[in-house]
């Protein structure tokens, strides 16, 4: 006779969060357990940027590398000023952290998502999926881009400084300058994510999106020339021109989605509104009405007894 074990499985976490199922207390042990997890995955991405943290720097010090000026009479790069015994150690600990951020954002980014996404519904945790998988590559494509032409911009600066062309950088401010650029440009592609976000809920239209096209270049400009940590007009135009890019771009993939959907074709999309709506006339025949019937005779009231006297009213105690 064969004997067969059959565990019953439980409902899973996610199924437990998703239904309501789940206390709250088990909801703060659930957000605990991710956050360790999270804090795991950052750990690992910090020893891994650690170890990354020369070659990193390498990459970073190649746009001034490849200013003319910045090669010495041996025809190598010129070495950055170190102002304090601990600043090429800050330095590796600053680069270390945001490679160990770039590396464990599978880690940490999954667990964000396996606590968010049990409140969410169906169709919104597949928007969710479409905008994190539109989000990775804007981010990318902004660094990229920041990294390729930060070397005008230095240029520009240090040709129209009045210290001359030979100044030697400082190795602290140098870096702080290129991740800055390129963390600024990754954040700002982000931009057209928040327009698509408001024409796929419904909450705006794409022609009420191209009617703001104003307000926008003029905020982008005003925006590229506060956060652009270069000074110069290279950076800030280029940030600027790019978020207004992006932005009709939005604008464009907004029209397509509103085609599809039909917006701007409902039933009353093409009436007037000091227009006086058109009612069809019935005319109903009206007919005998129905006999009224004779009214009934009312009784005659019943006699009032007249009151008693006021001293009988009452009696000794009262």
């Amino acid at each position: 006779m064969a004997l067969s074990l059959r565990f019953k499985k439980g409902p899973t976490k996610f199924q437990q969060a998703a239904d309501g199922s789940m206390t709250l207390i088990e909801h703060v042990r659930e957000l605990r357990n991710r956050l360790f997890l999270a804090s795991l995955g950052l750990v690992g991405g910090l020893i891994v940027g650690f170890i990354l943290a020369d070659a990193t720097f390498e990459l970073l010090k190649e746009p001034y590398c490849s200013l003319p000026n910045a090669i010495d009479a041996a025809g190598n790069c010129k070495s950055f000023v170190q102002l304090s015994p601990a600043t090429g150690f800050i330095i590796k600990l600053k680069i270390a952290l945001w490679v160990g951020l770039v590396v464990s954002a599978p880690v940490w980014l999954y667990q964000l998502w396996a606590f968010i996404a049990p409140g969410l519904h169906r169709h919104e945790r597949k928007w969710a999926y479409v905008f994190v998988a539109l989000a990775a590559p804007l981010f990318a494509g902004g660094a990229v881009l920041a990294y390729a032409v930060v070397d005008k911009g230095l240029y520009f600066l240090l040709e129209a400084g009045v210290t001359g062309t030979d100044t030697t950088l400082e190795a602290s401010a140098y870096v702080d300058f290129v991740t800055n650029m390129i963390l600024l440009f990754g954040v700002a592609f982000e931009f057209p994510l928040i327009l698509l976000m408001l024409n796929f809920t419904g909450v705006a239209t794409a022609k009420r999106l191209l009617s703001w096209w104003r307000i926008v270049v003029f905020l982008s400009f005003a925006f590229a020339a506060i956060a652009t940590p270069d000074p110069g007009p290279f950076g800030m135009t280029l940030l600027a021109a790019s978020l207004s890019a992006l932005y009709f771009v939005a604008v464009g993939v907004a029209f397509i989605n509103d085609k599809r959907k039909g917006r701007g074709k409902e039933i009353y999309a093409d009436l007037n509104d000091d227009e006086i709506s058109p009612l069809a006339e019935e005319r109903v025949p009206v007919g005998a009405s129905d006999p009224v019937e004779a009214p009934t005779a009312i009784g005659a009231p019943t006699p009032v007894e007249r009151p008693a006297p006021l001293e009988r009213r009452f009696d000794d105690m009262t």
